[in-house]
């Protein structure tokens, strides 16, 4: 009997923290399908009714953009927040296991959909019969396409590496091939145009991701003073990211919808639907992290600010996937 209790009492203890563990794992994957649904689903809701011919395959190349953006998201948030948190002072020497090499699999893989979409002129290819590699390396999507492809390749193999933080070289390639393959040369104004999604996408990076690994540090770190100190760091540089990320957001928009005609295309084109969409995400984002910020500054517990934190993170999963449906639609004409 003696040697049953403490058994059993273990058993006992295990089981609300093994529950939570389920639930929690449950929790995130609906969320996760979710949020797969919307770049799947997405382009015919959006085109619904404008009169607008939907691009072969969108479904697919709005879901692995989504995953290369989500990619992006997760090691560059993890290099900011390491940084911010050898600024702590007496900083818990305890840092989460690093997600990087499996977000730059994953990166590595949508890049990789990707470039053969590019190599059959963007056609979702049937068979491999159809994918023309070296017809790659003679067009401009076609070389941007595959620097993202080495660039995951090579974030990999740095994260895998004794310094991690080299990582920060070819994710940086990626975030200029985007912002390059975002506005082409036959566009009005592209290097002005690559410019402000350069800017947009890095501070949206850093945000997203940054707030994700915040949160895995706290956790680690437990309810110590230096957790509120490590949150209370990541806030006041997210206002200034917040700041670059609506500025530039209301730039790209104005470039491609003309002032006195954005509020038409906001709900004729799907481009203005999806776009009015995220901007509407991006309010309710706000408004978490305002809330966050006031419990950081006036809760007796600042460590309760996480609260409104996770459902931020969430929020901003779905703006990284309503990103990745906005890039698979056709862009609205300049009137």
């Amino acid at each position: 009997m003696t040697l049953t209790r403490p058994t059993s009492g273990a058993a006992d203890a295990g089981g609300p923290v093994a529950r939570r563990g389920v639930r929690r794992a449950v929790a995130v994957l609906v969320l996760v399908l979710l949020g797969a649904l919307i770049p799947l689903l997405g382009p015919s809701a959006a085109l619904h009714g404008t009169g607008e011919a939907a691009a072969p395959g969108d479904g697919a190349i709005a879901l692995l953009r989504t995953v290369l953006f989500a990619a992006l998201c997760v090691p560059v948030g993890e290099l900011f927040v390491n940084r911010l948190a050898r600024a702590v002072p007496g900083a818990p020497p305890v840092a989460p296991r690093s997600w990087a090499p499996h977000a730059a699999a994953a990166g590595f893989v949508a890049a990789l959909g990707l470039a053969s979409v590019v190599s059959t002129g963007n056609l979702v290819p049937g068979s491999l019969a159809d994918l023309d590699v070296g017809g790659l390396y003679e067009t401009r999507d076609g070389k941007l396409a595959l620097l993202e492809v080495n660039a995951f390749a090579a974030a990999g193999l740095c994260a895998f590496s004794r310094r991690p933080g080299t990582q920060i070289w070819p994710l940086a390639a990626v975030v200029v091939a985007e912002a390059l393959r975002a506005h082409p040369p036959t566009e009005y104004s592209p290097l002005l145009g690559s410019g402000l999604t350069l800017v947009h996408l890095t501070c949206a990076a850093l945000w997203t991701g940054g707030l994700l690994h915040v949160l895995r540090t706290l956790r680690g770190w437990g309810g110590t003073p230096t957790g509120a100190a490590l949150l209370g760091l990541y806030a006041r540089v997210a206002v200034v990211l917040l700041a670059a990320i609506t500025a530039t957001g209301v730039c790209s928009s104005l470039r491609r919808m003309p002032p006195e005609t954005i509020l038409e295309q906001l709900t004729t084109t799907a481009y203005g639907r999806v776009l009015l969409a995220k901007v509407l995400l991006v309010v309710a984002v706000a408004a978490l992290a305002l809330w966050a910020r006031f419990r950081l500054r006036r809760a007796a517990d600042p460590l309760t600010a996480c609260s409104p934190a996770r459902a931020e993170v969430v929020a901003l999963g779905f703006v990284v996937a309503v990103s990745g449906l906005l890039t698979a639609l056709p862009v609205p004409i300049r009137w």
